[in-house]
């Protein structure tokens, strides 16, 4: 249990200032910052993840009657 507790109190620390009046309002403060930092970070995961899907896509559609290729990109 001590474990847990020193671990939340690193990622509070890590998160900013201690605010609020007393532990508790520290405490939903800090669990308000650690919810946006997670949106913050899926969010970024899956920006990366398009970009990286995305990343070269090059399709062949056909070849022209005059044998060049036409290349659909996107």
């Amino acid at each position: 249990m001590k474990s847990r507790l020193s671990t939340w109190r690193l990622w509070a620390k890590a998160l900013g200032a201690k605010e609020g009046k007393d532990d508790r309002e520290a405490d939903t403060i800090a669990w308000i910052r650690t919810f946006i930092f997670v949106s913050y970070l899926v969010t970024n995961v899956a920006i990366v993840a398009n970009a990286v899907s995305h990343w070269n896509h090059v399709e062949c559609e056909k070849q022209s009657e005059n044998g060049l290729i036409m290349v659909k990109i996107g």
